[in-house]
């Protein structure tokens, strides 16, 4: 496995990110070894909290909670995928699956001996997140969720997924302005059919532009340019963004997917969970409405809990309603 490193001048004087970097080595399940990257900031013996990014951002999307969350008594620990951030970059796109970012993070969160934490995720974050809690749940007290999910794709008809793969080989690689409009009218009823343009278009585009998605998909907050360059620092040419380019394609949407008899797997932990679970999506998220609800009906702890949705904010909730989801947090973890 080939792997590309961002050089380290990268993320000097980026906007609000002043910390220190913590680097893990992890075996890259072929011989070699990935270095991961991570925040941790806040006081040594304060209630940790492993706050994980989605895609295609990195660890920046925390820079306005971390203080805050400090400020609350709380340890902030949040890495960088494999792929994002200061973290190593596999330089292929078939280097990235499922599967692998769940073995390299299970991995990272043994040699770190993170205990008795609780876990935040959102979007990938999430997902990646929820497959090492469950594979780990001695080491987590709680899970609050934002805009994510543990996909488990059932009852697809057949009618579906040949549906599905014809808009596939139909829109080949979409164009921006067609892939937005296609998936913020994503629908209950077949939410695959929306979601491929999406993983058509960052299959298929060569140099993502990252900080202008990003941007593009806040609501409540305008990013000033350094933060739109600021998120596109880990990326200094097109061939540093391969895992931004393959994530969106191992989200399991069929029922063949190689990740589902992982995610069975762990939902058999949250099918008996009786640790707090709680879920603080926004009520404005086209990617994943809806997937709180059955996560709130089906996982035990989550009974009782305060799963009311956050009034805005959009996908990325961290830079949209920073304050509501860090009192959500923090309240979570006193309160429990």
């Amino acid at each position: 496995m080939k792997i590309l490193r961002t050089p380290d001048e990268r993320f000097q004087n980026l906007p609000g990110y002043p910390f220190e970097p913590h680097y893990t080595e992890v075996g890259d399940g072929e011989g070699g070894s990935l270095r991961i990257h991570h925040i941790d900031e806040g006081p040594s013996d304060g209630p940790v909290i492993l706050c994980m990014h989605g895609q295609p951002v990195w660890s920046y999307l925390y820079r306005h909670m971390i203080p805050v969350l400090n400020d609350a008594g709380l340890r902030v620990v949040a890495p960088d995928l494999v792929g994002y951030g200061r973290s190593d970059k596999p330089s292929t796109r078939e280097d990235y699956t499922y599967e692998r970012q769940v073995s390299w993070f299970n991995s990272w969160l043994q040699s770190n001996d993170f205990r008795e934490a609780t876990f935040f995720g959102q979007d990938w974050g999430g997902l990646v997140g929820l497959r090492m809690v469950a594979e780990n749940p001695e080491r987590f007290r709680r899970v609050i969720i934002a805009n994510t999910g543990l996909p488990l794709p059932a009852n697809v008809s057949e009618e579906r997924i040949a549906a599905y793969h014809e808009t596939r080989r139909r829109i080949g690689t979409p164009a921006l302005e067609e892939m937005i409009t296609q998936v913020s009218q994503q629908g209950p009823e077949a939410p695959e059919q929306a979601f491929v343009y999406w993983q058509s278009y960052c299959w298929g585009t060569e140099d993502i532009p990252v900080g202008m998605l990003v941007a593009g998909m806040l609501d409540g907050r305008t990013l000033s340019p350094d933060e739109v360059a600021a998120y596109d620092a880990p990326f200094p040419d097109p061939s540093y963004k391969m895992g931004i380019r393959a994530m969106p394609s191992q989200v399991p949407t069929l029922p063949d997917d190689p990740a589902l008899p992982g995610n069975e797997r762990a939902w058999g932990v949250f099918g008996a969970w009786e640790k707090p679970f709680e879920c603080a999506f926004t009520d404005n998220d086209p990617v994943t409405r809806g997937a709180d609800i059955g996560m709130s009906k089906l996982i035990p702890g989550a009974k009782g809990r305060d799963h009311s949705r956050i009034h805005g904010g959009g996908h990325f909730v961290q830079e949209g309603r920073t304050d509501e989801i860090c009192k959500r947090i923090v309240d979570f973890v006193r309160s429990t």
